[in-house]
């Protein structure tokens, strides 16, 4: 190897970063996805060569799907120490639903944990280290696969997928992998190889040992040209997001949690299934198969009752409630609405006066505001410190009194009368000892106030009031 070779691989390396590093602040931290491999070793060098250590922070995720996953896991530790680099691992356990891919679950448990991973460091942007060959065998794959336009544009240098997560950024997708292995051994770098890049079983394994090669031999300008056919697919993307952002605002409702369907069926099919799939991506879900959305629309053309629709996706159920449809997580074979409720472990408050009483578990606040006590809604003072309150999580079957002299009422049957989407429901029951006392959405249980003997006039009272993270003043 000369050294016009070694300085040309360093420089083509570290420009790339120089580059991704620019439209950054010079006060924000880098986190960067670290499996051990030659790719990420040498995105982890080059990063602290720029950007410095004190910036960068190393994430590894253990899937536990090699029996190497622990050697693999204490190697990466020990580099980002010797690189003076903050590093954090998260094991994941990956369990495919029927008929999905090993690889598939594997990449959205990875994703799920970085992107959690670089909310706890404060990181402004998680770097990956896929390259041109990388992208490369993306588009073939895609094309093999059938996949539409949105598949195609495959691999992006810069995105954010969905709203909790940072940019993932891509510094080295236009470097070629025979740079990144100049780069590796002009540095001495030491790097793992996962023995299962060998199996060929695996679709993307097959592509890069037995077809990529024959490639290179009568097609050497491929990865170039895939490259081209991605960005143009991108940019036909781009103008389909254009016009499902159109047809969003006649469809959608609630905050694009739900989509109205006799508006969605007003479109065509081409524009409906478009509309779907914008409206999937931006609640973070993964995409679907274009059969699976037709049958979805289909169904949706043709059912007449709430409880006939069947389309189950990645472990969720696309429901339909007063003409509105959305995703619920559970199968169709389970019931609507209590099956789907996700089990919580109780908050517990004694009660001293509290004005706001946080619950991240439900991503919301519960307010204690001052009242009237003449309002019908006030809750006394006295009361909320008789026992300790507890919110918990519905488990199906609980009961209340909305009205003095009125019958008890399931809380399902209430939901229901006052219009309450099943995906609105899911909702911290305030508990006073045993009793339930409030309900968000639904109100104060009135058995409560009626057995206690602080409700007198003149008694200092509070009104309790739900309020979700992004309502929360």
């Amino acid at each position: 190897m000369t050294s016009s070779t070694e300085s040309t691989a360093d420089r083509i390396v570290l420009d790339a970063i120089g580059s991704a590093l620019s439209g950054l602040p010079d006060d924000v931290r880098i986190a960067l996805a670290y499996s051990g491999g030659l790719d990420s070793t040498v995105l982890l060098d080059a990063a602290v060569r720029v950007a410095g250590p004190a910036r960068c922070v190393a994430l590894h995720v253990h899937h536990g799907l090699s029996p190497n996953a622990d050697q693999w896991l204490a190697h990466c530790e020990a580099t980002a120490r010797a690189y003076g680099v903050s590093f954090e691992a998260q094991h994941v356990e990956v369990m495919p639903m029927p008929g999905e891919s090993v690889e598939a679950m594997a990449r959205d448990a990875r994703y799920r944990a970085l992107d959690a991973m670089c909310a706890r460091h404060g990181a402004a942007a998680l770097w990956l280290a896929q390259h041109a060959d990388d992208q490369a065998e993306t588009v073939l794959l895609q094309l093999l696969r059938g996949a539409g336009v949105a598949g195609l544009a495959a691999m992006a240098p810069q995105r954010v997928e969905g709203a909790s997560a940072v940019p993932r950024v891509r510094p080295l997708l236009y470097l070629l992998r025979g740079q990144l292995e100049t780069y590796a051994q002009t540095h001495e770098l030491r790097w793992i190889d996962d023995e299962s890049n060998a199996d060929t079983r695996y679709a993307r394994n097959a592509l890069r040992h037995e077809v990529i090669p024959a490639l290179a031999v009568h097609f050497p300008g491929f990865r170039d040209a895939l490259a081209r056919a991605a960005r143009h697919a991108a940019s036909a993307q781009r103008l389909l997001d254009d016009l499902a952002e159109l047809d969003m605002q006649a469809v959608s409702c609630d905050e694009r949690r739900a989509l109205s369907r006799a508006a969605l069926l007003a479109l065509d099919d081409e524009r409906a299934l478009n509309a779907i799939r914008f409206w999937m991506r931006s609640l973070g879900l993964p995409a679907a198969s274009t059969g699976r959305l037709t049958d979805a629309l289909r169904q949706l053309r043709d059912v007449r009752d709430d409880h006939r629709l069947r389309v189950d996706h990645a472990g969720q159920c696309l429901r339909l409630y007063r003409d509105q449809i959305y995703w619920e997580a559970g199968g169709s074979a389970d019931p609507a609405d209590e099956t789907a409720i996700e089990a919580r472990t109780p908050s517990e408050l004694i009660w001293r006066g509290d004005e706001v009483w946080r619950l991240p578990l439900w991503r919301g606040s519960l307010v204690f505001v001052r009242a009237a006590d003449d309002d019908p809604d006030a809750v006394p003072e006295a009361l909320l410190a008789h026992a300790p309150l507890s919110a918990r999580s519905r488990a199906g079957g609980e009961r209340m009194r909305v009205a003095p002299h009125g019958p008890t009422r399931t809380l399902k049957n209430l939901f229901q009368e006052l219009g309450v989407p099943a995906w609105k429901r899911d909702v911290p029951l305030v508990y006073c000892g045993v009793q339930l006392l409030f309900v968000p959405l639904i109100g104060v249980n009135r058995d409560v106030l009626r057995d206690h003997p602080s409700r007198r006039t003149g008694q200092p009272c509070r009104r309790i009031e739900w309020r979700p993270d992004l309502l929360i003043a």
